[in-house]
Protein backbone atom coordinates (compact mmCIF):
# COMPACT_ATOMS: atom_id res chain seq x y z
CA UNK A 1 0.00 0.00 0.00
CA UNK A 2 1.44 3.20 -1.08
CA UNK A 3 0.72 6.33 1.77
CA UNK A 4 1.23 9.63 2.40
CA UNK A 5 1.87 10.84 5.75
CA UNK A 6 1.08 13.86 7.22
CA UNK A 7 1.72 15.46 11.00
CA UNK A 8 4.29 17.77 12.64
CA UNK A 9 4.69 17.24 16.33
CA UNK A 10 6.85 14.75 18.26
CA UNK A 11 3.26 13.01 18.90
CA UNK A 12 3.13 11.99 15.34
CA UNK A 13 6.67 10.52 15.44
CA UNK A 14 6.19 7.01 16.32
CA UNK A 15 3.62 6.27 14.32
CA UNK A 16 5.64 7.45 11.09
CA UNK A 17 8.20 4.93 12.66
CA UNK A 18 5.93 2.48 12.75
CA UNK A 19 4.43 2.77 9.48
CA UNK A 20 7.84 2.99 7.45
CA UNK A 21 8.95 -0.82 10.00
CA UNK A 22 5.85 -2.36 8.72
CA UNK A 23 7.40 -2.18 5.27
CA UNK A 24 4.36 0.55 3.93
CA UNK A 25 5.62 2.47 0.71
CA UNK A 26 5.29 5.95 2.07
CA UNK A 27 5.49 8.49 -0.79
CA UNK A 28 6.35 11.65 1.01
CA UNK A 29 5.95 13.24 4.56
CA UNK A 30 3.55 16.38 4.57
CA UNK A 31 4.50 19.09 8.18
CA UNK A 32 4.04 22.42 9.02
CA UNK A 33 7.00 25.02 7.96
CA UNK A 34 10.24 25.19 9.39
CA UNK A 35 9.80 27.38 12.48
CA UNK A 36 11.69 30.35 14.54
CA UNK A 37 12.30 29.11 18.34
CA UNK A 38 14.39 29.73 21.11
CA UNK A 39 15.70 33.43 21.78
CA UNK A 40 17.85 33.83 18.91
CA UNK A 41 14.39 32.54 16.84
CA UNK A 42 16.46 30.44 14.38
CA UNK A 43 14.40 28.23 12.19
CA UNK A 44 13.75 25.10 13.81
CA UNK A 45 12.39 21.69 11.67
CA UNK A 46 8.82 19.94 13.41
CA UNK A 47 9.87 16.42 14.72
CA UNK A 48 7.97 14.97 11.99
CA UNK A 49 10.57 16.04 9.38
CA UNK A 50 13.82 15.16 11.44
CA UNK A 51 12.35 11.78 12.11
CA UNK A 52 11.49 11.79 8.09
CA UNK A 53 14.77 12.64 7.05
CA UNK A 54 16.36 10.00 9.80
CA UNK A 55 13.97 7.43 7.76
CA UNK A 56 15.07 8.90 3.96
CA UNK A 57 11.57 10.09 3.13
CA UNK A 58 10.74 12.71 1.08
CA UNK A 59 9.70 15.74 2.67
CA UNK A 60 7.21 18.46 1.55
CA UNK A 61 6.19 21.52 3.65
CA UNK A 62 3.50 23.45 2.24
CA UNK A 63 2.55 26.71 3.07
CA UNK A 64 -0.72 26.46 2.32
CA UNK A 65 -2.63 22.61 1.81
CA UNK A 66 -4.93 24.82 -0.95
CA UNK A 67 -2.09 25.69 -3.35
CA UNK A 68 -2.25 24.15 -6.95
CA UNK A 69 1.12 23.28 -7.34
CA UNK A 70 0.77 21.64 -3.92
CA UNK A 71 -2.17 19.62 -4.98
CA UNK A 72 -0.71 18.66 -7.91
CA UNK A 73 1.95 17.04 -6.68
CA UNK A 74 0.15 15.01 -3.73
CA UNK A 75 -2.17 13.82 -6.86
CA UNK A 76 0.79 12.74 -8.08
CA UNK A 77 2.00 10.65 -6.03
CA UNK A 78 -1.15 7.80 -6.38
CA UNK A 79 -1.45 7.13 -2.93
CA UNK A 80 -4.26 4.74 -1.69
CA UNK A 81 -4.06 6.35 1.77
CA UNK A 82 -3.19 9.72 3.52
CA UNK A 83 -2.39 8.90 7.56
CA UNK A 84 -2.94 11.62 10.07
CA UNK A 85 -1.47 11.99 13.13
CA UNK A 86 -1.62 15.70 15.32
CA UNK A 87 -1.83 18.07 11.35
CA UNK A 88 -4.02 20.71 10.50
CA UNK A 89 -7.68 20.14 9.23
CA UNK A 90 -7.17 19.33 5.60
CA UNK A 91 -9.91 21.18 3.21
CA UNK A 92 -11.73 18.28 1.41
CA UNK A 93 -10.00 19.14 -1.94
CA UNK A 94 -7.08 17.10 -0.24
CA UNK A 95 -9.34 14.28 1.29
CA UNK A 96 -10.86 13.60 -1.80
CA UNK A 97 -7.43 12.85 -3.46
CA UNK A 98 -6.33 9.32 -2.33
CA UNK A 99 -8.26 5.99 -3.69
CA UNK A 100 -9.01 4.83 -0.03
CA UNK A 101 -9.60 7.67 1.92
CA UNK A 102 -7.94 8.91 4.86
CA UNK A 103 -7.32 8.03 8.41
CA UNK A 104 -6.53 9.91 11.62
CA UNK A 105 -5.17 8.77 15.10
CA UNK A 106 -6.81 10.70 17.98
CA UNK A 107 -5.83 10.53 21.48
CA UNK A 108 -9.52 10.29 23.07
CA UNK A 109 -12.37 7.85 22.87
CA UNK A 110 -14.52 9.88 19.78
CA UNK A 111 -17.27 11.59 20.31
CA UNK A 112 -15.68 12.77 23.50
CA UNK A 113 -12.71 15.30 23.31
CA UNK A 114 -12.97 16.25 19.51
CA UNK A 115 -10.66 19.06 18.74
CA UNK A 116 -7.09 20.70 19.42
CA UNK A 117 -6.54 19.43 22.84
CA UNK A 118 -8.01 16.20 24.02
CA UNK A 119 -5.44 14.85 26.66
CA UNK A 120 -5.22 18.24 28.60
CA UNK A 121 -9.24 19.07 28.60
CA UNK A 122 -9.52 15.18 29.73
CA UNK A 123 -7.51 15.56 32.68
CA UNK A 124 -8.66 19.35 33.49
CA UNK A 125 -12.25 18.08 33.85
CA UNK A 126 -11.58 15.24 36.20
CA UNK A 127 -11.82 12.32 33.70
CA UNK A 128 -10.07 8.53 34.80
CA UNK A 129 -9.90 6.90 31.70
CA UNK A 130 -9.47 8.34 27.95
CA UNK A 131 -8.33 6.33 24.93
CA UNK A 132 -7.54 6.20 21.44
CA UNK A 133 -9.41 6.47 17.87
CA UNK A 134 -8.72 5.69 14.56
CA UNK A 135 -11.19 7.29 11.70
CA UNK A 136 -11.97 7.99 8.89
CA UNK A 137 -11.98 11.83 8.02
CA UNK A 138 -14.44 13.54 6.89
CA UNK A 139 -15.52 17.14 5.85
CA UNK A 140 -16.35 17.87 10.21
CA UNK A 141 -13.64 17.82 12.56
CA UNK A 142 -12.87 14.68 14.21
CA UNK A 143 -16.38 13.45 13.33
CA UNK A 144 -15.26 10.26 10.87
CA UNK A 145 -16.49 6.55 10.89
CA UNK A 146 -14.54 4.97 13.49
CA UNK A 147 -11.85 2.01 12.64
CA UNK A 148 -10.58 1.05 15.99
CA UNK A 149 -10.76 2.36 19.84
CA UNK A 150 -8.86 1.45 22.93
CA UNK A 151 -9.83 2.56 26.33
CA UNK A 152 -6.56 3.83 28.57
CA UNK A 153 -7.20 4.58 32.26
CA UNK A 154 -5.44 7.87 33.24
CA UNK A 155 -2.88 7.82 36.73
CA UNK A 156 -4.41 9.56 39.40
CA UNK A 157 -1.24 12.04 39.30
CA UNK A 158 -0.59 11.32 35.33
CA UNK A 159 0.24 14.97 33.87
CA UNK A 160 -0.90 15.45 30.15
CA UNK A 161 2.57 15.00 29.19
CA UNK A 162 3.40 11.75 30.73
CA UNK A 163 -0.27 10.85 29.29
CA UNK A 164 0.81 11.98 25.95
CA UNK A 165 4.14 10.06 25.70
CA UNK A 166 2.18 6.57 26.45
CA UNK A 167 -0.95 7.77 23.48
CA UNK A 168 1.50 7.83 21.21
CA UNK A 169 3.20 5.25 21.23
CA UNK A 170 -0.11 2.67 22.20
CA UNK A 171 -1.49 4.84 19.34
CA UNK A 172 1.27 3.73 16.85
CA UNK A 173 0.51 0.62 17.23
CA UNK A 174 -3.18 0.30 16.72
CA UNK A 175 -2.82 3.30 13.62
CA UNK A 176 0.00 0.42 12.36
CA UNK A 177 -2.37 -2.70 12.45
CA UNK A 178 -5.63 -0.12 11.01
CA UNK A 179 -3.29 0.54 7.78
CA UNK A 180 -2.92 -3.48 7.75
CA UNK A 181 -6.21 -4.57 8.18
CA UNK A 182 -7.33 -1.37 5.31
CA UNK A 183 -4.98 -3.32 2.38
CA UNK A 184 -6.21 -6.72 3.52
CA UNK A 185 -9.70 -5.06 3.02
CA UNK A 186 -10.67 -6.75 6.45
CA UNK A 187 -12.17 -3.70 8.40
CA UNK A 188 -15.52 -2.17 8.91
CA UNK A 189 -16.00 1.61 9.86
CA UNK A 190 -18.94 2.37 11.86
CA UNK A 191 -20.79 6.08 12.29
CA UNK A 192 -19.75 7.92 15.93
CA UNK A 193 -22.10 8.37 18.25
CA UNK A 194 -24.49 10.90 17.66
CA UNK A 195 -24.65 11.99 22.24
CA UNK A 196 -21.62 12.32 24.30
CA UNK A 197 -20.11 15.01 22.06
CA UNK A 198 -17.31 17.09 23.87
CA UNK A 199 -14.76 19.76 22.54
CA UNK A 200 -11.46 19.98 23.11
CA UNK A 201 -10.26 23.17 21.83
CA UNK A 202 -7.06 24.51 21.74
CA UNK A 203 -5.55 25.79 24.78
CA UNK A 204 -4.12 29.30 25.19
CA UNK A 205 -1.81 30.87 28.05
CA UNK A 206 -4.53 31.92 30.18
CA UNK A 207 -6.41 28.88 30.18
CA UNK A 208 -3.65 27.88 33.01
CA UNK A 209 -4.01 30.90 35.34
CA UNK A 210 -5.58 29.38 38.43
CA UNK A 211 -8.72 30.25 39.97
CA UNK A 212 -8.43 29.32 43.95
CA UNK A 213 -11.72 29.68 44.53
CA UNK A 214 -12.62 26.75 42.42
CA UNK A 215 -12.21 23.64 44.49
CA UNK A 216 -8.98 22.00 45.54
CA UNK A 217 -9.82 18.99 43.32
CA UNK A 218 -9.84 20.92 40.12
CA UNK A 219 -6.86 23.38 41.00
CA UNK A 220 -4.92 20.31 40.99
CA UNK A 221 -6.75 18.93 37.77
CA UNK A 222 -5.64 21.86 36.10
CA UNK A 223 -1.74 21.66 36.76
CA UNK A 224 -1.81 18.55 35.47
CA UNK A 225 -3.94 19.29 32.42
CA UNK A 226 -1.44 21.87 31.72
CA UNK A 227 1.85 20.44 32.17
CA UNK A 228 3.85 21.28 30.23
CA UNK A 229 1.78 23.32 27.78
CA UNK A 230 0.63 25.87 28.28
CA UNK A 231 1.22 25.64 32.05
CA UNK A 232 -0.53 26.51 35.55
CA UNK A 233 0.67 29.55 37.48
CA UNK A 234 -0.86 32.15 39.48
CA UNK A 235 0.21 35.87 40.45
CA UNK A 236 2.31 36.62 44.14
CA UNK A 237 4.26 39.36 44.93
CA UNK A 238 3.39 41.12 41.56
CA UNK A 239 5.10 38.39 39.66
CA UNK A 240 4.06 35.20 38.17
CA UNK A 241 4.30 31.85 39.78
CA UNK A 242 4.05 28.73 37.70
CA UNK A 243 2.69 25.56 39.15
CA UNK A 244 4.31 22.54 37.72
CA UNK A 245 2.90 19.87 40.41
CA UNK A 246 0.67 19.85 43.10
CA UNK A 247 -2.00 18.18 45.56
CA UNK A 248 -5.05 18.33 47.38
CA UNK A 249 -4.13 18.60 51.62
CA UNK A 250 -5.78 19.26 54.28
CA UNK A 251 -6.75 23.21 55.75
CA UNK A 252 -8.70 25.77 55.23
CA UNK A 253 -7.97 29.59 54.57
CA UNK A 254 -9.51 32.47 51.90
CA UNK A 255 -9.07 31.45 48.32
CA UNK A 256 -5.60 32.22 47.29
CA UNK A 257 -4.43 32.46 50.99
CA UNK A 258 -1.14 30.87 52.39
CA UNK A 259 -2.31 28.65 55.34
CA UNK A 260 1.10 26.35 55.33
CA UNK A 261 4.45 27.65 54.97
CA UNK A 262 7.01 26.09 56.06
CA UNK A 263 10.70 25.23 55.10
CA UNK A 264 10.43 21.75 55.79
CA UNK A 265 6.87 20.34 54.93
CA UNK A 266 6.35 23.24 52.61
CA UNK A 267 3.51 25.34 51.15
CA UNK A 268 -0.26 24.86 51.02
CA UNK A 269 -2.62 27.35 49.58
CA UNK A 270 -6.28 27.96 50.52
CA UNK A 271 -9.08 26.95 48.07
CA UNK A 272 -12.85 27.69 47.44
CA UNK A 273 -13.07 24.21 48.70
CA UNK A 274 -9.67 22.52 50.40
CA UNK A 275 -6.25 23.27 50.00
CA UNK A 276 -3.35 22.73 47.62
CA UNK A 277 -0.07 21.65 48.56
CA UNK A 278 2.33 23.25 45.96
CA UNK A 279 5.45 20.24 45.56
CA UNK A 280 6.68 22.13 42.42
CA UNK A 281 7.13 25.58 41.37
CA UNK A 282 9.00 28.35 39.12
CA UNK A 283 9.44 32.12 40.19
CA UNK A 284 9.79 34.09 37.55
CA UNK A 285 13.06 34.25 36.15
CA UNK A 286 13.98 31.35 37.93
CA UNK A 287 14.48 27.67 37.73
CA UNK A 288 11.98 24.88 38.93
CA UNK A 289 12.00 24.62 42.87
CA UNK A 290 9.94 22.41 45.77
CA UNK A 291 7.63 24.46 47.62
CA UNK A 292 9.64 24.15 51.25
CA UNK A 293 12.46 25.39 48.71
CA UNK A 294 10.29 28.54 47.91
CA UNK A 295 9.51 28.93 52.05
CA UNK A 296 12.98 29.10 52.41
CA UNK A 297 13.80 31.36 49.62
CA UNK A 298 11.61 33.77 49.60
CA UNK A 299 10.66 33.67 53.85
CA UNK A 300 6.89 33.39 53.04
CA UNK A 301 4.32 33.85 55.73
CA UNK A 302 0.69 32.25 55.97
CA UNK A 303 -1.64 35.04 55.17
CA UNK A 304 -0.51 36.16 51.97
CA UNK A 305 -2.89 36.24 49.29
CA UNK A 306 -2.05 34.67 45.79
CA UNK A 307 -3.67 35.33 42.92
CA UNK A 308 -6.36 37.82 41.40
CA UNK A 309 -7.21 38.47 45.15
CA UNK A 310 -3.51 39.60 45.83
CA UNK A 311 -4.13 41.70 42.63
CA UNK A 312 -7.41 43.50 44.02
CA UNK A 313 -5.93 44.27 46.83
CA UNK A 314 -3.29 46.34 45.44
Amino acid sequence: MKLVFMGTPDFAVPSLDRLAACGHEIAAVVTRPDRPRGRGRKLSPPPVKTAAQRLGLPVIQPRSLEATDFLDRLRGFNADLFVVVAFVILPRVVLKIPTLGSVNLHPSLLPKYRGAAPINWAIIRGETETGISVFRLSGRVDAGDLLFQQVVGIGPDETAGELSDRLRILGAGALGAVVEGLERDELASKPQPATGVTRAPRLEKEDGRIDWTRRAASIRNLVRGTNPFPGAFTTWRGEYLKVHRAVVSNGAGKPGEVVVADGRKGCAIAAGEGTVALEEVQPAGKGRMSGAELVRGYRIESGEILGDAARNRQ
